[in-house]
């Protein structure tokens, strides 16, 4: 007995000093689950009350991050190391490093309350200490080895961008995941099809490493276009699709994104909703030298896709055309000179009746809604007219309308 004490406590001595000792996954020590397994190693040396804290706090972080096992996978996947940088010769020292902090980890996840606990009351002499808290051990990384661990980075990707397919740029220019992004899928937006193949066209060249353009998708609200952007983007993010939501007044952090994809695998639409300009000012600058590529030129794994409800993206007024004919054909060319720099421009128009009636009978069949064809299309019309013109929002929210009245009546 008192020898598998003391076997305890020297393993438990040594895997602190290891997880001192981290390289390659250095960076997991500074995140707080692997930080409070640190700590309450460390305080087996120190004292009972200083044990009993740093226990408490491993509980804490272990009941916030629910699975374990997959709060250690996610650290390992989502940081940027050494290893990840150098992916396509990695050194044989590096990956022998990585496995040692890959063993650690795992003997981290091996760990039970119980063990801890029973250190502790070897070390201090206080049987309270058994009282406390219990939890049970935690399945092993998939990877055993930085082989292994190399191997999974090229298949799965890595880094910040692993976290999400979608993101958003917030005040300050910080980039956020999105952790419930919009599920919108290409089969839930009936009609547009000329416009969907086109996109999805330039999407999948810019996935195959091909040259592909940068978009914009101009035309009436309603149309569908921010949708349309969104769904494609779900439909290849097992691909490594990524896209970047950010507002118009973001534009001039243009470079910090930049600089996160240039390090990362992974392939990022940047997409710029209801883009427009009163004027031009800094923001529609920094736009252009963007699309341009800029003396520094733009990350190959980096398109702009941008919606807007003019094609010439900056207001024209009538002031735009007065003068003598250098200064019109001048002010002119200031108002066309971003628009013409996308490569692809997609118009979304109002949808005809045709076309109207057609994306509401895909809909009300998509959701099973067993109503007379002719009735339909008549309640749909006047739904249309209510909402000032045929559009396929308009017919989404007609659809809604017509499956709560359904409801309300069962």
């Amino acid at each position: 007995m008192i020898k598998q004490e003391m076997t305890l406590s020297m393993e438990l001595s040594a895997l602190s000093l290891r997880i001192h000792a981290l390289s390659v996954l250095r960076h997991l020590n500074d995140g707080p689950l692997v930080g409070a397994y640190r700590a309450v190693l460390d305080a087996l040396t120190e004292s009972a009350p200083a044990f009993a804290d740093h226990y408490g706090a491993l509980c804490q972080q272990r009941f916030a991050a629910g699975d374990v096992h997959r709060a250690f996978l996610n650290a390992v996947q989502f940081d940027t190391n050494t290893l990840t940088d150098s992916l396509s010769a990695p050194d044989p020292t590096q990956l022998s490093a990585a496995t040692h902090d890959l063993n650690v980890l795992n003997a981290l996840l091996a760990l039970t309350g119980a063990q801890l606990k029973e250190a502790a009351v070897n070390a201090f002499s206080r049987p309270a200490l058994r009282e406390l808290p219990d939890f049970p051990a935690s399945a092993p990384l998939p990877f055993p080895d930085g082989a292994a661990l190399a191997s999974y980075y090229r298949a799965q990707g890595y880094g910040f961008f692993a976290q999400s397919s979608a993101f958003s740029v917030g005040d300050g220019g910080v980039i956020s995941p999105i952790p419930n992004p919009d599920s919108v899928r290409l089969s839930d937006l009936p009609g547009y099809e000329r416009q969907k193949s086109a996109i999805l066209k330039n999407t999948l060249a810019f996935l195959d490493g091909r040259d592909a353009n940068n978009i914009l998708l101009y035309g009436d609200k309603g149309t569908g276009k921010s949708s349309t952007v969104k769904a494609v983007v779900n439909e290849y993010a097992d691909r490594g699709l990524k896209i970047i939501e950010m507002s118009p007044r973001h534009i001039t952090v243009f470079r910090d994104i930049f600089t996160a994809a240039l390090r990362s695998p992974f392939r990022f639409i940047v997409f710029l909703d209801d883009l427009s300009f009163s004027r031009e000012d800094d923001n529609f600058a920094a736009l252009k030298a963007f699309i341009e590529g800029g003396l520094a030129g733009k990350p190959d794994n980096l398109v702009l896709y941008a919606t807007s409800n003019r094609r010439h993206l900056i207001r024209e007024t009538f002031a735009d055309r007065q003068g003598d004919e250098v200064s019109t054909r001048d002010a002119l060319e200031t108002v066309t000179s971003l628009s013409d720099r996308f490569g692809l421009e997609i118009t979304f128009s109002v949808p005809d009746r045709d076309e109207y009636l057609y994306i509401v009978d895909q809909l009300a069949a998509e959701n099973k809604l067993d109503l007379d064809r002719e009735q339909l299309h008549l309640l749909a019309e006047r739904f249309a007219i209510r909402r000032s013109g045929r559009s396929p929002r308009a017919a989404r929210q007609f659809i809604s309308q017509q499956l709560a009245e359904k409801y309300e009546k069962t």
